[in-house]
């Protein structure tokens, strides 16, 4: 299996210069090739990779593109490779129509390849093609590395995100099963009565970052301390992130040890983020994140997710006798008791019952 390990690097000043150049080279690259293939496509040409390859070659011996010769050549041809992936994706009806890359977009990245072990770690440093040695942070050991990623995140801070090989140790089986149900209040109950609450991380840094959010409003534009506080802007939502996803990974790492099976709703997140009133709460508790994480950490060790059908309603159910409430599909309705055989039910704690019994009976 492979997987991607981020380190934080820290480059000198030369190697600042030519990681912003090469930035630039591939937004450039890129750009040219979608508006080739747009002009091809408008005159009935099919064109791919190959013809966006060739263009890139005869820009290289032109005088006024010289300098794409100083970055990354490979990188540059990894530009092209994502054009060709987002046509693949539109073509596919799984994304729209490809897009011009803007310069204004201050978080940023490039891609190379290790060839010839032309990419390594050496004590603490990486060494990168045209870069040379590049200081990092590194908290673990990694295997063969396949390619790295090199990212100029809005605060002005780079990181190298590394594909590497990577053999996960499948862990012992366990009888424990579990259901989740996801909730916004809390951030999810399962079966066994456990409750995690949402940190709500954005909505505790709300007032900071609209006091921030004002101030960036109230800077002349193009000016050097617009740029200053257009960054305290960034920060503030760069630790939400990270808090964010330390929390995530917690949770799920807890999950997948604990639990050979788990049960999850298969939620339909676009959907729901298209309800106004709740579209920044869901947006805030990464419910998307959550289980992408949860599927391949599940994966990894050995454990198994199922998906419980959307429309599966495992709020309105009874877990003890099937009857199935009408009234429950209100949500301001948290505790309720069944008509039939009069059990007293918490919705989220019923809901994530319920989830695991149809989880197992379609598996």
């Amino acid at each position: 299996m492979n997987k991607g390990v981020i380190f934080r690097a820290y480059p000198n000043k030369a190697q600042q210069e030519l990681i912003n150049k090469t930035l630039g080279c591939s937004r450039l690259v890129y750009n040219k090739g979608l508006a080739f293939r747009n002009e091809k496509y408008a005159k009935g040409e099919k064109t791919g990779y190959n013809q966006t390859s060739a263009m890139l070659t005869s820009m290289k011996k032109e005088e006024k593109y010289a300098f794409l010769n100083e970055a990354d050549s490979i990188a540059l041809q990894q530009a092209l490779r994502d054009l060709e992936n987002a046509f693949v994706r539109f073509f596919e009806k799984k994304a729209r129509h490809p897009v011009f890359k803007s310069k204004h977009h201050y978080q940023l990245s490039y891609r190379t390849l290790n060839q010839k072990n032309s990419i390594r770690i050496e004590g603490n440093r990486i060494r990168l093609p045209k870069l040379g040695f590049l200081k990092i942070k590194q908290s673990v050991e990694v295997g063969h590395i396949n390619n790295v990623t090199v990212r100029r995140t809005a605060t002005g801070k780079y990181f190298v995100v590394l594909n590497v090989d990577f053999e996960p140790e499948k862990k012992e089986e366990c009888n424990s099963f579990t259901g989740i149900d996801v909730g916004i209040k809390s951030f999810y109950t399962d079966s066994n009565g456990n409750v995690v609450n949402n940190p709500k991380y954005l909505e505790k840094s709300q007032e900071k970052l609209r006091r921030e959010q004002r101030k960036l409003s109230r800077k002349k534009k193009n000016s050097k301390n617009k740029q200053k506080q257009r960054k305290r802007v960034a920060r503030v939502h760069e630790k939400i992130v990270n808090q964010r996803n330390d929390f995530i990974h917690k949770i799920t790492t807890k999950l997948v040890s604990e639990n050979q099976v788990i049960a999850v709703e298969d939620l339909n997140i676009k959907g729901l983020l298209k309800n106004h009133k709740l579209a920044r709460a869901i947006s805030s508790v990464s419910w998307s994140k959550f289980f992408d994480t949860l599927e391949y950490k599940a994966e990894w060790y050995g454990r198994k997710v199922i998906k419980v059908p959307t429309m599966y309603p495992s709020s309105q159910t009874c877990s003890k006798c099937g009857y199935k409430n009408p009234l429950v599909k209100n949500l301001s309705v948290r505790e309720w008791e069944c008509p039939c055989c009069h059990a007293k039910h918490d919705r989220d704690l019923n809901a994530s019952v319920n989830i695991l019994n149809k989880g197992l009976s379609v598996a």
